[in-house]
């Protein structure tokens, strides 16, 4: 069935849709921008680019939060009711489900993203915006995949939701992480700390770069140029092959 994909994806968008996430959006956005622009009031230099600052990053940050919790709870909830097992004793191949729910999950990602950006453009030109929004969009499209990982991995909310935004702060931080560690007060050359800084190296060479994602200074200072989505795109699309290539492998390895 060459048109199941888009089938499974219509109807994982609906199940959005009907879920009212798009209002929850609309109310956090709301209540952002109030936050925000109390904070600004209580700065005392550069407000509207504190407000933009801080406005930006919660966006982004709730962006995540919402997307992956959806992602989770939307796959746990079909296979304790049995769906997954509905949909595959039908002639519908693994590999057609898991793309059409991966579309699916990504069309609300890109719909959350236009709200943000649309909300946006109050404090930063157009062109900040977008080039915000897309790498925002690479963000959200890593995590939704590797929310699918942690799912078939673990099967249940808490531990998949934990192991995601586990994944995603540690991605966010691990570069401020090892300069601390390179910055330390004290000089030395012990075996514990070339330890610990071949094990921070580790970990920053498997994660994704997101610290480099969606700066909240495209927004402020309007530093951000085209250039930027180059190596943010390519290391979306490593990330988007590992980590779907072991989802569906994970998939097929199921037995429902």
């Amino acid at each position: 069935m060459a048109a199941a994909p888009m089938v499974v994806a219509h109807y994982t968008l609906l199940e959005a849709l009907r879920n009212r996430l798009l209002w929850l959006v609309v109310a956090f956005m709301v209540v952002s921008f109030g936050l925000s622009r109390f904070i600004a009031e209580v700065a005392i230099t550069e407000t509207v680019q504190v407000e933009s600052a801080v406005f930006g990053a919660s966006l982004r940050l709730f962006a995540v939060f919402i997307v992956s919790l959806f992602v989770i709870s939307s796959m746990v909830r079909e296979l304790n009711d049995k769906g997954v097992e509905l949909v595959l004793s039908m002639p519908v191949a693994r590999a057609s489900y898991f793309f059409g729910k991966l579309l699916g999950f990504w069309s609300l990602a890109l719909l959350i993203v236009l709200a943000c950006c649309l909300s946006l453009m109050v404090y930063a030109p157009v062109t900040q915006t977008l080039l915000w929004g897309l790498s925002l969009l690479c963000e959200l499209l890593i995590v939704t995949a590797f929310s699918i990982l942690c799912l078939f991995t673990f099967s249940q909310v808490t531990l998949a939701l934990s192991a995601v935004l586990g994944f995603y702060v540690l991605s966010r931080t691990i570069g401020a992480i090892q300069l601390i560690g390179q910055g330390r007060l004290v000089a030395g050359d012990s075996l514990s700390q070339r330890f610990i800084e071949w094990l921070l190296g580790g970990i920053a060479f498997v994660l994704p770069e997101l610290d480099r994602f969606t700066l909240s200074d495209w927004l402020v200072y309007h530093t951000g140029d085209w250039g930027t989505l180059v190596p943010i795109a390519g290391q979306t699309l490593v990330y988007l092959a590992l980590l779907l290539g072991a989802a569906l492998f994970d998939l097929y390895r199921k037995n429902f």
